[in-house]
């Protein structure tokens, strides 16, 4: 077991090793000796975990999906709407998840599969906006697909433009002016008025998954 607890976070620095240069150079700049030297693990430990540069920006890039998840709610749209402000909020604070979003966006990535993370968050999307539908939490016209869809793009056109504007400190106003537009659209209005979309609400659901995950799964950047 302790062998095993070694890999798993000799796994880890790798990873935060990875997310680091990707983030700071992007994914044609970054070189595998640079990630050895801030990992501090020989070549051989890393080449075990990841084989190549490729396997190690995927691994960066699904690393979102070890984040901690959003509880059940109620309303499936305020699930919703907690799952991307979590995000934004995460975005902030969290390396691996800056690094992870880069990737997905950098169009200089070559033969880099970037398409993981807006397929995953799409059916995240979907998924819980086919409950708010059976449910009733949402208008009649609504196709969950086309929904979905529009809020994953508008999400990284918003936190791309809030990244180059202000380094991600203006994006809980984004998020919250894009969700301000998107959810009248779709959503029952006796839904929507009791569904919290402020500013604050991304710090107010960190809050409370650190009062529930135990410390291990909380993102450790976020925390400090």
């Amino acid at each position: 077991m302790a062998k095993q607890d070694r890999a798993v976070r000799t796994r880890q620095t790798i990873l935060t090793a990875a997310a680091k240069v990707f983030e700071e150079r992007g994914y044609q700049a970054s070189t595998i000796s640079e990630i050895l030297n801030t990992a501090g693990v020989t070549k051989g430990a890393l080449y075990f975990h990841f084989p190549s540069k490729e396997h190690l920006a995927q691994g960066v890039l699904a690393e979102q999906d070890q984040r901690v998840p959003i509880p059940d709610r109620a309303s499936k749209i305020q699930q919703v709407v907690d799952t991307v402000v979590l995000h934004a909020y995460l975005l902030q604070s969290d390396p691996m998840v800056r690094a992870g979003v880069r990737l997905s966006l950098d169009q200089q990535a070559q033969g880099l599969d970037r398409s993981g993370p807006f397929t995953r968050w799409t059916d995240v999307g979907l998924e819980l906006l086919e409950k708010a539908q059976a449910q009733g939490e949402l208008l009649p016209h609504v196709v969950p697909t086309e929904t979905a869809d529009v809020l994953v793009g508008s999400f990284a056109g918003v936190q791309a433009m809030s990244e180059t504007l202000s380094g991600y400190q203006d994006l809980p106003r984004r998020v919250s002016a894009l969700l301000k537009h998107v959810l009248p659209s779709v959503v029952m209005p006796s839904v929507l008025a009791a569904v919290d979309i402020t500013e604050s609400r991304g710090a107010a659901v960190f809050t409370e998954l650190q009062s529930l995950a135990p410390p291990a799964l909380v993102p450790e950047a976020a925390v400090s």
